[in-house]
Order: structure tokens, then C-alpha cells, then sequence
């Protein structure tokens, strides 16, 4: 069973992410890059998190799947909190544009999606990856 459906059984998506956060439960992928759902609005999501050594690559940085991640999920539930109880995602296309390399140093990160459009079979959102210093880094343009 999704936790959504666990934590809000017959509420609207936006609602579901209100009592999902307000539980406390992570799903398994914030737990294992620590990073959490901050804000939800209706068409608006925010996730934050810092990434670790946990998280990098053998380069010695952040692996981009770490930012991609982030970004997917800020913009999966900014369109899951548009949907009706009835409504599910899943993301169609997923494009990444990566301005500079990420390490445990850069600090806290922050994803904000919000949905561009909302049609009957496909949705389009964006986010922004950013950290309180550097300003904007990654952006994300993903399609449901």
C-alpha cells in the first residue's frame, strides 16, 4: 500500500500530502537520501535535504541522481497535489540541466516544483534546485 494511501485514504492528492507529512512517515527513498517534503501548496512543492558522502559518486561528488531526485520529486507532488483522490502520475520525460558539481559542502538544498499545465492525460511541471548561497543550480522540466 503507497503511504498517501495509507495517510489519507479518499482525500484529494493535495490533502493526502498534508496528512502524509503530518504523520511523520517517509517513504523509503527520503530515508535513504535524507531529504524530506517540506512545503505543499496547491501546484507547489518544496523539498530540502544535505547531501552526504552518501551521495556521492566515485568522483568524489554528489551524484546527479541526487539532484535529479530531488527535482523529480518536487515535481511529481506539485502535480499529485492538483490531483482528485481518483488520479495518479507517473513521470513521462524527465530533462536535467546541471550548472555546476554538488559536494557535502554546498549545504542545504532546496527543490521547489510547480505545475506548469494540467490536462486530462499529461501535466508539466518544472523545479529549481537551489542552496542558500549559490542560488539557482539544476532545473528540472518533467512531464506526467
Amino acid at each position: 500500500m503507497s503511504l498517501v494511501n495509507k495517510t489519507g485514504p479518499g482525500l484529494n492528492g493535495l490533502d493526502q500530502l498534508r496528512a502524509l507529512m503530518a504523520s511523520g512517515l517517509k517513504p523509503g527513498i527520503l530515508v535513504s537520501l535524507d531529504f524530506e517534503l517540506v512545503e505543499i501548496d496547491i501546484g507547489k512543492a518544496v523539498f530540502a535535504g544535505k547531501p552526504g558522502e552518501h551521495a556521492y559518486n566515485p568522483l568524489g561528488t554528489v551524484h546527479g541522481g541526487y539532484a535529479a531526485t530531488l527535482l523529480d520529486s518536487a515535481c511529481g507532488c506539485a502535480v499529485h497535489s492538483r490531483l482528485s483522490d481518483k488520479q495518479t502520475y507517473t513521470t513521462l520525460e524527465l530533462k536535467i540541466s546541471y550548472h555546476k558539481a554538488i559536494t557535502k559542502h554546498t549545504g542545504l538544498l532546496r527543490a521547489e516544483g510547480n505545475v506548469l499545465s494540467l490536462g486530462r492525460r499529461a501535466a508539466f511541471a518544472e523545479a529549481r534546485l537551489s542552496t542558500a548561497e549559490a542560488g539557482s543550480m539544476p532545473r528540472r522540466h518533467r512531464h506526467y
